[in-house]
């Protein structure tokens, strides 16, 4: 009896969404290893494999067998999709086009020898971007660069504006998805996009305000108010969005700062300044690299500091500067605006798509093991399918809120 590869669902699936594997058709207790790979936009590959034993009836189902070793160890249903890493270097898995899925390669091989063993089975599955049905709606709207997804059914849907970070351009790959868990979702450029500014050395939240207006008067769109998606630098404008503009009731921040890095942020008078890297406390090797050195607590005392108020009610600042006193208002703004969403407490798992410099396990909502440390030294909140993502944007835009943590 031939092997055969047993994929659910068969033949594509989203990228979010779960796919069992299983292998029938082996001997008894026979070991095999299985790989997994596809090839990104430009070329590079991803792989990864695992060595497996199959049961007493010759049958392997990853959802109950552990993984022996290889690019993960134990139970992990989708370990062959999150651990793929790159042949290249520090190169990050990510999706440019969303209305092209990546194609994954499966196969079995007998015995415990990834290049080595004969191929028992092969499959071929396509991961997409895209729910059937989704509607993919260009924006071009006054200063408004991004592109809106809608779900397939009519609306209105709750709205979401999607952000992410350092690096600028228009990345739509979160959106995408999103719409297909019934919501309106416009992936937003804010810079290094078309006739958008070329850098982020200053912010203007009059862009951000017309942005979040065209969502909210889209037909579509289920008002009073829309709900936020940032990361990184998204997460910090995500942040005074919310802080300064009107008709926010949700926000999920990942990985952002409380106040502004790098960069001023403006709205009509008022100016929140970056903060500031302790200068005197990096140095140059004679290798030209920088070299941090360390606190008592283990943090690297170079990073920016942030506010010493950032976390306190309002009305109990520190007696700084008002530069400081502005920065420090982010936070206890959002939490005004936004209750129980306001996320910076929240720290969701990211990936290679969302964000993270180069090869690293991705998170457990996408059914893998993950105990990586978040920015801020806070340990992530380990999701399955990234319930508390979905969940916090849509109990803060009218739903009822359940959040499922492993």
């Amino acid at each position: 009896m031939a092997a055969t590869l047993s994929l659910e669902p068969a033949g594509r699936s989203c990228w979010d969404e779960p796919l069992s594997i299983a292998v029938r058709g082996l001997a008894p207790e026979q070991p095999v290893t299985l790989r997994a790979a596809l090839r990104d936009e430009k070329g590079a590959l991803f792989r990864a494999h695992a060595r497996y034993r199959a049961d007493a009836a010759g049958e392997l189902d990853l959802a109950r067998a552990p993984a022996l070793g290889g690019s993960f160890a134990g139970l992990e249903p989708m370990g062959l999709l999150w651990a793929m890493e790159p042949d290249r270097p520090h190169w990050r898995l990510v999706k440019r086009d969303v209305q092209t899925p990546f194609v994954v390669e499966l196969e079995v091989l007998d015995g415990h020898e990834p290049d080595g063993g004969r191929l028992l089975a092969r499959a071929v599955h396509e991961r997409h971007f895209m729910a059937p049905g989704v509607r993919r709606v260009p924006v071009r709207e006054g200063r408004v660069r991004g592109t809106l997804f809608l779900p397939p059914e009519p609306g209105p849907f709750p709205g979401i504006i999607d952000l992410f970070g350092v690096g600028g351009g228009l990345l739509e790959y979160r959106a995408s998805l999103l719409a297909g868990k019934g919501f309106a979702v416009m992936a937003l450029a804010y810079y290094n996009y078309e006739d958008l500014p070329k850098s982020m050395e200053t912010m203007r939240m009059e862009y951000f305000e017309e942005a979040v207006n065209y969502l909210r008067s889209h037909p579509e769109v289920k008002g009073p108010g829309i709900g936020l998606l940032g990361i990184s630098k998204g997460g910090e404008l995500g942040l005074a969005m919310a802080s300064f503009l009107k008709g926010i009731t949700a926000a999920v921040i990942i990985n952002g700062s409380v106040a502004a890095v790098g960069n001023t942020i403006y709205y009509k008078d008022e100016t929140v300044p970056p903060v500031t890297i302790l200068k005197n406390r990096v140095k140059m090797t004679k290798d030209g690299l920088k070299d941090v050195r360390m606190t008592t607590t283990g943090r690297v005392s170079s990073m920016p500091m942030r506010s010493p108020n950032a976390c306190r009610p309002m009305g109990r600042r520190s007696p700084r500067s008002s530069a400081t006193q502005k920065q420090g208002t982010i936070l206890s703004l959002l939490t005004s605006h936004c209750a129980a969403l306001a996320c910076t407490s929240w720290w969701v798992p990211i990936s290679p798509l969302e964000g993270s410099l180069g090869p690293m396990p991705w998170p457990s909502w996408m059914h893998g093991s993950n105990s990586r440390l978040s920015s801020t030294n806070s340990w992530v909140v380990r999701v399955r399918e990234c319930p508390l993502k979905y969940n916090l944007l849509y109990g803060g835009l009218g739903g009822k809120v359940q959040i499922n943590t492993l």
